[in-house]
């Protein structure tokens, strides 16, 4: 008889419940609010882990084109390889928005390691023009 799995948890980044307890992400939100983390904080931010993180942000004011799509998609992929083990990235995927030539839309498929289950977590940047 297999052990059952122990929920998927992660420190809250929202507030208190409706019960006025630490909210605490479980499941697919927990494994999204934690990429989510990894992709916004820049390398060199975190005390005691200055590797951690894919430095999105610091792709604001380069021009979009594809060699930044590109770097962007290089940068996330890896981030969230090196620093969320319960997932296995299926693809990142970074489009220029049609309409707002300085967005990009960064699209991760990933799966989960524990439940095979399918998900994808979308984001949008401002970029240069």
């Amino acid at each position: 008889m297999d052990a059952p799995l122990p929920p998927l948890l992660s420190w809250p980044l929202g507030a208190l419940d409706e019960r006025g307890r630490i909210d605490y992400a479980r499941d697919d939100r927990s494994v999204r609010e934690v990429m989510l983390n990894i992709l916004l904080t820049r390398p060199g931010e975190r005390v005691m882990r200055p590797q951690f993180g894919a430095g999105l942000l610091d792709f604001v004011h380069l021009p979009n084109n594809e060699t930044t799509r590109q770097l962007l998609a290089r940068a996330a992929r890896k981030a969230l390889e090196q620093w969320e083990p319960r997932v296995v990235i299926d693809e990142v995927a970074v489009m220029a928005d049609p309409v707002n030539l300085a967005d990009v839309h960064m699209n991760i498929s990933y799966t989960l390691r524990q439940t095979a289950q399918a998900g994808t977590l979308g984001l949008t940047l401002a970029l240069g023009a």
